[in-house]
């Protein structure tokens, strides 16, 4: 089994990337918040990897993070999540925010994910929730308004990921209180299309 990649990264997608060791090249399939942290094609990664073996394929996942990779090996003893469908639910909440809105029963905000209907978003909460770790009460998600949540489903809905249309806000934190869903919205908009 492959558990660890370290080479240069050949090329890169939002969802899978091409990394060469030893002068081979492997297609290691990736979270968008995996995507959004590496460095650019040509330089050196370093990637925990699960293997994942079927009778007609092997397909690589890669996480920049321990972390990330525990929370995917877990989503998929969720009865009916494959591995597939678990790096897609990685790419449509941050690990934190998952594991957060899983311990707190939260099967509303799992539903906004891209591909996880409500029997499965309670399948990931029964199933998951006595697992995953408790973290400290500083590590909590931070408050989202009703004006902010309302932009990022906008974005989403214009096809824009999760994970960036909320980094794209939290970089106009602070200055949201006043503003409009209009303003907000077109700011957020200016900053995903740079």
């Amino acid at each position: 089994m492959i558990a660890h990649l370290r080479g240069k990264l050949l090329a890169k997608r939002p969802n899978q990337i091409v990394i060469e060791t030893g002068g081979v090249g492997y297609e290691v399939a990736i979270s968008v918040p995996t995507f959004s942290e590496l460095p650019a094609s040509g330089s050196d990664v370093s990637l925990h990897i699960y293997t994942h073996v079927r009778e007609d394929v092997i397909a690589l996942y890669g996480f920049l993070h321990p972390a990330e990779k525990e929370l995917f090996e877990k989503l998929m003893t969720v009865s009916g999540i494959g591995a597939k469908l678990a790096i897609t639910i990685l790419s449509g909440m941050a690990a934190d925010e998952m594991a957060a809105a899983i311990r707190a029963n939260d099967v509303g905000r799992l539903t906004k994910i891209p591909g996880i209907g409500r029997k499965t978003a309670e399948r990931m909460v029964l199933e998951l929730r006595d697992k995953l770790p408790v973290k400290e009460p500083a590590a909590t998600v931070p408050s989202v308004s009703v004006l902010e949540e309302d932009v990022l489903s906008a974005l989403v809905n214009l096809g824009y990921q999760r994970p960036a249309a909320q980094k794209a806000l939290a970089s106009l934190a602070g200055t949201t209180k006043t503003e409009s869903f209009d303003s907000l919205f077109r700011r957020a908009l200016a900053i995903l299309s740079k």
